[in-house]
């Protein structure tokens, strides 16, 4: 019988979520482009899209890893992706992208999705620290995510919300949109599958809590389509595009990954870690707080701000990875 040793599944487990980020950024990228193609080919609304599949596209990774990585037995890495990856949405990508280029904004054509952005992180906050995240309150939070989107195309076909135009590339014929459409969905779930199996494999050998896993490389991995699109929006110097990026982001990472996780299986309270409550949420609130002050009183976010963003993104993965690995010692100390 063949036998493998720790450092070769480690290897393994490594390779798997290379991969599987591989694929999560390849699929979500054929997802979302064959999706606008097949859907202006059906005459569907550029407001529907944009509002709709493309919104829904941009957040398809971080679902599929959550609802696998629950259906596992793993909710700390679903938990942990939508934290990490809001996280990272605002010091990592804006830092990143206001590096490139400074961010400008309107506070009045923003402070509704500000608002709706800190009501869904207020949420997920109260909703943690209670306890379990219920069936129910999955439930309630996509309705109001559905309620939300359904304000979104009300206010736009008003014309108080101006429709962002999303390009999408030609095919030669219609049934090669939806086969690239075909194909960036089975990317899409073969990739989250390899990336909740490959962290799973390296917690487990490492030692390192899962939620850990999901706040660092699962949240960073599934960032990335974000990353990408807001760079080459703020050299194209689109500031509305890279901050309705992230505000849309953040409010379906919460909304719609946490609430249709737990409407597929409660999240108990005994699958949180208490680290993260006691700390990683109110870095998700702290960061959601300091990001949209700026954007309400400065108005802008320049290439100090984002340096200083980047460099407390690396200081904080940093910190929960040093809390994390002295846990043992502080509890053997306080023993």
């Amino acid at each position: 019988m063949l036998s493998c040793s720790n450092e070769e599944i480690l290897i393994l487990a490594f390779g798997a979520l290379g991969l599987g980020i591989y694929l999560l950024f390849k699929g979500g990228n054929w997802t979302i482009d064959a999706s606008v193609y097949v859907a202006k080919k059906l005459g569907v609304s550029p407001l529907v899209i944009g509002f709709t599949i493309v919104a829904f596209g941009t957040s398809l990774p971080e679902l599929i890893v959550s609802i696998n990585a629950n259906l596992a037995g793993s909710p700390g890495i679903a938990i942990g992706n939508v934290i990490g990856s809001n996280i990272a949405n605002i010091l990592l990508v804006i830092g990143v992208t206001a590096s490139f280029a400074t961010l400008m904004v309107v506070p009045r054509d923003i402070i509704r999705d500000l608002v709706v952005m800190m009501l869904a992180t207020l949420l997920m906050m109260g909703l943690m620290i209670y306890g379990t995240i219920s069936s129910l309150a999955g439930g309630a939070m996509i309705l109001f995510l559905l309620a939300y989107i359904g304000w979104q195309y009300y206010m736009a076909s008003k014309g108080h919300i101006e429709p962002e135009e999303f390009s999408a590339p030609e095919y030669r014929h219609f049934w090669h949109g939806l086969l690239f459409l075909l194909l960036g969905l089975a990317g899409i779930a073969l990739g989250a599958e390899l990336l909740v199996r490959g962290a799973k494999h390296s917690a487990s050998i490492l030692g390192i809590p899962e939620d850990v896993i999901g706040l660092s490389i699962i949240a960073l991995g599934t960032s990335l389509p974000e990353l990408s699109t807001c760079v080459i929006a703020a050299m194209k110097r689109q500031s509305d595009i890279v901050i309705g990026n992230i505000l849309g982001s953040n409010v379906f990472n919460i909304l719609m990954i946490i609430g249709a996780t737990s409407l597929v299986k409660p999240i108990a309270s005994s699958a949180i870690a208490p680290q993260v409550v006691s700390l990683d949420i109110w870095v998700m609130f702290g960061v959601a707080v300091l990001f949209s002050g700026l954007l309400l009183f400065v108005r802008k976010i320049n290439k100090p701000v984002g340096m200083i963003f980047v460099a407390g993104y690396i200081f904080y993965i940093g910190l929960i990875y040093a809390l994390y690995l002295t846990k043992d010692t502080v509890s053997l100390v306080a023993g």
